[in-house]
């Protein structure tokens, strides 16, 4: 399995096979899969890539842990109408809405960091700002009841590697320990639900109204989470960036290093991709990052440029059906994080970079930890 694909250079190849799947990396056939829904499912999308042993397994069905097709990975008929429901929540008035109250969330969150900074504290940006912010605009947006943060992202970082992972079986079991009691309590919280997630309950079931809140609660943070770390480190090791304008910034930096850098789809039926045979139920990874700085996608796709002519091109939020519905959400939460850390990074250098433990499709960053400069 491609573990750790951010460490692998982009491959010449538009599609190969390798390690058991078939792996698409130039961005017409990645746009392609993920918009071709007679040929490509995303049934398998949330299939644990490390197969879960029984004793696991047993952890969670001990807590009713199920993941019904619902947003990911549903390619029923119930898609659309779930999606169009959870569409009007992330709609863009409603998230240009929260820039205001955002906008000064994240300033005092910054006036926390520069604080500390200046005692000469070292500041973990993951979980001062990254871990923070981003949690809390999806509970204002969808108004969620959720817990506290450290908790959230302890079960959400365990779901990620859980199922995207590479566990050993013993790991498995800690994980499972951690993903099912949390999974537990979200149902308990799906029956008190208000909007489309009391309507997805009584259309489809505690199961179904479960598996979309615990899917929301891990994607619909996690991924931007990991992102705002991935760039402010890199404005931290580039200070040269920090001269261009946030929402330039934001782009390049989804093009460049996409918090999820790849996604499956399985085969419907036997097919080919650009000459390559594809048979019925093969695994296709799209390797989106790979996707990203492909040749035509950008003027100088290789390098982060922001501003640059084909900068939105990317695939950092897939495409077609499944495309994800917080994009908006995304993009304004990490242009307000640059905008109001600016001024800070060029007084600051990094004591400790982030680093990935190997996953197939998160980056899942460990902590950025910055100090102010002697």
């Amino acid at each position: 399995m491609l573990f750790e694909l951010w460490k692998h250079p982009r491959p010449d190849a538009a599609v190969f096979r390798r390690e058991g799947q078939v792996v698409v990396a130039s961005h017409r056939l990645a746009r392609q899969v993920l918009a071709d829904r007679e040929r490509f499912s995303a049934a398998n999308a949330l299939d644990a890539v490390t197969p879960i042993p029984p004793a696991a397994l047993r952890v969670l069905a001990g807590h009713r842990f199920r993941l019904p097709a619902t947003l990911a990975n549903n390619d029923t008929e119930t898609h659309e109408w779930i999606r169009a429901g959870f569409g009007e929540a992330f709609a863009p008035e409603r998230v240009e809405a929260l820039r205001p109250w955002l906008t000064g969330l994240v300033r005092r969150a910054v006036a926390q960091v520069a604080r500390r900074l200046r005692e000469g504290e070292p500041v973990d940006l993951d979980a001062a700002v990254s871990s923070e912010i981003p949690l809390a605009a999806l509970a204002r947006l969808l108004d969620l009841e959720v817990a506290a943060a450290a908790q959230v992202k302890h079960f959400s970082r365990a779901a990620l590697e859980l199922f995207w992972g590479e566990p050993t079986a013993e790991r498995q079991m800690e994980l499972a320990r951690i993903v099912g009691p949390f999974h537990a309590t979200l149902r308990e919280r799906s029956r008190e639900a208000t909007g489309i997630r009391r309507e997805l309950l009584e259309a489809h079931g505690e199961d179904a109204a479960t598996a979309a809140l615990f899917f929301l609660l891990v994607a619909g943070q996690e991924t931007t989470s990991q992102f705002l770390t991935l760039l402010l480190h890199r404005l931290m090791t580039e200070p040269e960036l920090l001269g261009a304008e946030p929402t330039a910034l934001v782009e390049e930096g989804l093009r460049l290093f996409p918090s999820i850098t790849s996604w499956r789809r399985v085969a419907l039926r036997d097919t080919e991709l650009d000459g390559l045979p594809v048979k019925e139920g093969e695994s296709i990874l799209v390797w989106l990052a790979a996707a990203g700085v492909d040749e035509g996608v950008a003027a100088c796709p290789a390098k982060m440029v922001p501003g640059q002519r084909g900068s939105r091109r990317h695939l950092a939020f897939g495409a077609g059906a499944h495309r994800c519905l917080g994009s908006q959400l995304s993009r304004l939460e990490a242009e307000v994080v640059v905008t109001e850390l600016k001024p800070l990074l060029p007084r600051c250098e990094v004591v400790a970079a982030p680093v990935s433990d190997p996953n197939l499709s998160f980056r899942m960053p460990s902590p950025l930890v910055i100090r102010r400069r002697g």
